[in-house]
């Protein structure tokens, strides 16, 4: 983590999904996340959690209406990390199919309709295929079931920064990195104990707790309501 950003994580609320579950999910974790509804609580953040489910169209904006989206590309600029969950990963790219909506162009991509899907919404439980080794998977095991709910998912410009794919007809990147930018399409917070250890992992790599700070991953988790 850079040392001249402060070393907080705070979620973004735009109004686009239940914070509940992963603000209760990072806690047990041991982390102290903050909501963020201000352009100035995110420009100040160390860490930048974006969830959310949804279309890119009305959440962006949202995003842009509250000026929460300049500040998140502020925020990235200066060096602070970019975490996405579900709506937030696909965010991160140029543009989505789903409603032409230009998004925050972190990332060179677009996010597409998945493919030859057997059913739409993709909801429940897939595995995630390890592609490449990385410490924001450490003891993940190839093919851990994580929890999806969506219909698009994302098309990188740069295959190389997907580190799981998961099949729904098609095969989608499932978790991506790139530098200090994370995305996971599934809800780690609803994942059980392996959505945890994701979210440890994250902890850990960002900065925010100590390499094995918490043993919180072996106590049960609660699986909310889909938002």
């Amino acid at each position: 983590m850079s040392g001249d950003r402060p070393s907080g994580i705070v979620v973004v609320d735009y109004g686009a999904g239940n914070l509940v579950s992963i603000r209760n999910a990072l806690t047990l974790l041991g982390a102290a996340p903050t909501v963020a509804t201000e352009p100035g609580q995110v420009r100040d953040a160390a860490v930048v959690l974006v969830p959310g489910v949804g279309a890119s169209g009305p959440a962006m904006e949202r995003l842009e209406r509250a000026g929460l989206a300049t500040a998140i590309r502020d925020a990235v600029g200066d060096g602070a990390w970019y975490v996405g969950i579900c709506l937030g990963l696909q965010l991160l790219f140029d543009r989505s199919e789903e409603d032409g909506a230009e998004m925050l162009g972190l990332l060179a991509g677009e996010v597409v309709l998945i493919a030859d899907a057997p059913r739409l919404p993709h909801i429940g439980w897939n595995q995630l295929d390890i592609v490449r080794p990385d410490p924001l998977l450490d003891g993940l095991a190839d093919g851990a079931p994580a929890y999806f709910v969506h219909s698009y998912v994302a098309r990188p410009a740069d295959r190389s920064i997907v580190l799981a794919e998961t099949e729904h007809g098609s095969r989608f990147p499932s978790v991506i990195a790139q530098g200090r930018i994370v995305g996971y399409q599934p809800h780690p917070e609803r994942s059980g104990v392996d959505g945890l250890r994701l979210l440890r992992n994250l902890l850990t790599v960002t900065g925010i707790l100590g390499a094995g700070a918490t043993e919180a991953i072996a106590q049960p988790v609660l699986v909310p309501e889909v938002a």
